[in-house]
């Protein structure tokens, strides 16, 4: 089974979108998408459309978020371009980002303790909007595409997913809430109320949402493609803003390469049972405990091939809300990129062979963390 996990990052979602606009290319079309924050977005944007319109959905949805302050091109150093970006970033904290959403007036201090407004200094109305236009809700609810997306609980701080499949057993149906609530980070979004809880983004808790599907598919062998927006790994920073940075992409990296090494030895753990269990004398494999542990022991084959976004040298901790266009289209060519440089490796998309039962291929390696990305 093919599947789309999409981490969460703001801005630098267009990344996302410009890998699956390449995996298009390569006959990659997921059964399954999940995400969490903007990853929400993009794949609620994925599984809402049939596969010929999603790249053009994709490429609606970020071309309208994109802030129309033209690239200047006498910028060219590095340095000039980090003050341009915080100059974006600061235009978008100010007005907000079309289709997406809009600084509350008055501000929300000013509005009395306890109010909505008071409670978030952005309005996501503007989002509702755009995902009922850019996302076919139907489709969604018709199972075309299963669709996962995260969000925790503000009071109970529990995570939950809210999945078209496991809703569709409930005779429940996924809607524009569910995507904003996977996406309301405060104090920038208001949270988002569902069947009387209220919902906050789900990278508070976990900004990936690789866990849930590795627990949830047991049985199919799967194909993943996991596409993150932060690097859980960097060099020791030599600035205040190069710290802000790195503290920000330790905090929604959600221990990535952590996670996949952790269920590789959960595969690894139940194949040494099986070669454990095929060793045992006849008299002995018919015993309960051993076909229980027969039972446990039984999996599917995953690989994942993990696409990673690194920051340029003239990036800051405010990347993830640099909506400028110039950056848009950088993101975007990226994820293009780095899926094509993937795909080089097709054995990637075999599977796992020499009786591996879990695999993880990474294009950027350790030796290749810097802080260029290159």
């Amino acid at each position: 089974m093919p599947v789309l996990v999409l981490q969460g990052g703001g801005a630098l979602g267009s990344y996302q979108a410009g890998a699956y606009q390449a995996l298009c290319g390569h006959d990659f079309e997921p059964e399954w998408v999940a995400g969490i924050s903007i990853g929400a977005i993009n794949a609620a944007i994925i599984a809402g459309n049939d596969p010929q319109k999603r790249v053009a959905r994709l490429k609606e949805f970020w071309e309208q978020c994109a802030s129309p302050v033209p690239w200047n091109p006498i910028v060219k150093n590095d340095h000039a371009r980090t003050l341009f970006n915080g100059a974006s970033a600061a235009l978008i904290a100010t007005f907000g980002v079309p289709g997406f959403f809009s600084p509350r007036i008055p501000p929300a201090p000013l509005w009395p303790p306890g109010s909505a407004q008071s409670l978030s200094y952005y309005d996501t109305a503007p989002l509702k909007k755009t995902l009922e236009h850019l996302v076919d809700f139907d489709r969604i609810n018709d199972l075309k595409t299963r669709l996962s997306v995260g969000a925790v609980g503000v009071t109970s701080g529990n995570f939950r997913y809210f999945d078209n499949v496991e809703f569709k057993k409930l005779g429940k149906k996924i809607g524009p809430e569910h995507i904003m609530a996977s996406g309301a980070l405060p104090p920038g979004f208001p949270s988002v109320e569902i069947e009387g809880e209220h919902y906050w983004d789900g990278g508070i808790a976990s900004n990936t949402p690789l866990d849930y599907v590795l627990d949830e598919e047991l049985k199919k062998d799967l194909l993943i493609f996991q596409v993150d927006l932060f690097s859980a790994r960097g060099l020791l920073p030599t600035s205040l803003l190069e710290a802000s940075e790195r503290e920000k992409d330790i905090r929604f990296s959600s221990r990535t390469r952590m996670n996949t090494d952790k269920n590789k030895q959960v595969h690894d753990a139940r194949k040494a049972a099986r070669d454990l269990i095929s060793k045992l004398p006849e008299d002995l494999k018919n015993d309960p405990a051993v076909a229980y542990l027969s039972e446990l022991a039984k999996e599917n084959t995953v690989t994942v091939v993990h696409l990673i976004y690194r920051s340029k040298n003239y990036e800051s901790s405010s990347k993830d809300y640099d909506f400028s266009h110039v950056g848009m289209v950088e993101h975007w060519g990226a994820g293009v990129r780095d899926v094509h440089l993937s795909m080089r490796h097709e054995d990637w998309l075999e599977r796992p062979q020499s009786g591996e039962t879990m695999v993880t291929y990474d294009l950027t390696g350790d030796s290749t963390e810097t802080r260029g990305g290159k």
